[in-house]
């Protein structure tokens, strides 16, 4: 598979008022390639799969849960590429693996047919616990050796047949061994369950409504992962003796809080995961504190890098310049202010629905009002449709809401799921 080439842009104002001593940048980060998937010189897999489907007792209602789930499964293993190590797990209160008998094999016709054949003899009985679940899948991936290592997770129930401390540490055990995108269907599923997974393990989640979206999720997962081609890129960041990260998030496509993920490299440089990459653009928000400085002083604040192990494959600058302008000192970034106002939609969304759960609704009805405010203010349209399903909105503008009575439990897990995913600031 081709390298991608990187590129990091850097969005910011430089301009600090005397005393200020907050630097605040966004750093665009777009990868580029041909996306050929072709296996690496030497034959090793390029990469390997892990399906894993929930089998609990209630997948079987109503059937058509189990019967798309079987089908969604021979389309991702459809997907694959020939060479491409995979294997399916059968998660109930324990984790089966499915095909093949042990370990992992190629994907090859003959393969494929095998496992959908095995895959079609599932049936639907006993519980659900997730982090069994991952942890043969952590198994599995340890066995071999593949550039790009991800997995699929569908689930239709709660995590309820262990305790939430167990799959919290069985997250922690598989971070940075492989990248796990999780879905839920049916009514059941738990959106902080299925975001707890996606982010630990640096993938993405989602909800489906109805069983038959499954087959087209799973290819479009499969198709993803199939298109990466560089496994582990970290982002790097250097910073003067006299400066600190405050924190490093991810922003689009969707947000995520990197900054307790930091590596030391050096009492001066930290790096954070950033999963693997195919060709595609994320935004990342980095602060930094630095030392005061004086009027007309200039001061690199951070050196952003973009590493493959010990490569660098782009890099860029953060500065901070202090003036007496108060023209310049002012004028805020529209990228910085645009995201800063998603990762606050996506904080009142969660904290919320949490409050609507708790039955605090004055809480609820105050969190998800500035929800509905942020998500018209940023034209976030996906969002205010959602949120449209737990909340009558009465001034969209200042976030005037009454709590729905009719929302359904799909309706609140279904925004809170979503309630991470960004969109880009408008063009002006």
């Amino acid at each position: 598979m081709t390298q991608p080439a990187f590129t990091a842009d850097v969005y910011q104002n430089q301009y600090l008022a005397a005393g200020a001593t907050t630097v605040d940048a966004m750093v665009t980060v777009t990868a580029t390639g041909d996306g050929t998937g072709a296996v690496p010189a030497g034959g090793a897999p390029s990469a390997a799969e892990v399906i894993m489907i929930d089998c609990s007792g209630s997948m079987g209602y109503p059937r058509s849960r189990m019967t798309e789930a079987i089908k969604a499964t021979g389309v991702a293993i459809d997907t694959l590429r020939d060479g491409v190590l995979f294997a399916v797990v059968a998660g109930r209160s324990m984790a089966t693996q499915v095909f093949p008998g042990n370990g992992m094999v190629a994907a090859s016709p003959e393969t494929r047919a095998a496992a959908k054949q095995a895959v079609g003899r599932l049936t639907p009985e006993g519980g659900t616990a997730i982090g069994s679940w991952l942890s043969l899948a952590n198994r599995l991936f340890a066995g071999v050796d593949a550039q790009v290592k991800h997995a699929i997770m569908l689930t239709d129930g709660r995590n309820q047949h262990e305790s939430h401390e167990t799959l919290m540490q069985v997250l922690r055990t598989c971070e940075g061994k492989f990248t796990c995108d999780s879905r839920g269907v049916g009514g059941d599923w738990v959106a902080d369950e299925l975001r707890a997974v996606a982010s630990g393990l640096l993938g993405t989640a989602d909800g489906l409504e109805d069983p038959a979206e499954l087959p087209a999720a799973f290819r479009s997962m499969t198709e993803s992962a199939m298109g990466k081609a560089v496994a582990d890129v970290r982002l790097r960041l250097w910073t003067p003796a006299s400066s600190t990260i405050r924190f490093v998030k991810q922003v689009y496509p969707q947000v995520e809080d990197l900054t307790a993920r930091r590596v030391d490299v050096s009492p001066r440089i930290g790096e954070y995961p950033t999963g693997s990459w195919g060709a595609e653009s994320r935004d990342y928000h980095v602060s930094v504190q630095v030392a005061q400085g004086s009027v007309g002083e200039e001061l690199l604040a951070a050196r952003v890098s973009l590493v493959d192990g010990d490569t660098v494959l782009t890099q860029s600058l953060v500065l901070a310049n202090w003036t007496d302008d108060e023209a310049l000192s002012t004028q805020i970034n529209d990228r910085v202010a645009h995201y800063t106002g998603q990762a606050e939609l996506a904080s009142a969304i969660q904290e919320g629905l949490a409050a609507r759960e708790a039955g605090d609704e004055d809480t609820a009805t105050a969190k998800l009002g500035r929800a509905v405010q942020l998500a018209t203010e940023s034209g976030h349209e996906q969002t205010a449709k959602l949120l449209n399903r737990v909340v009558d909105v009465v001034d969209a503008p200042t976030g005037t809401v009454r709590l729905r009575r009719d929302a359904s439990n799909v309706d609140a897990e279904l925004t809170n799921v979503r309630s991470v995913k960004t969109i880009r600031v408008k063009k002006s």
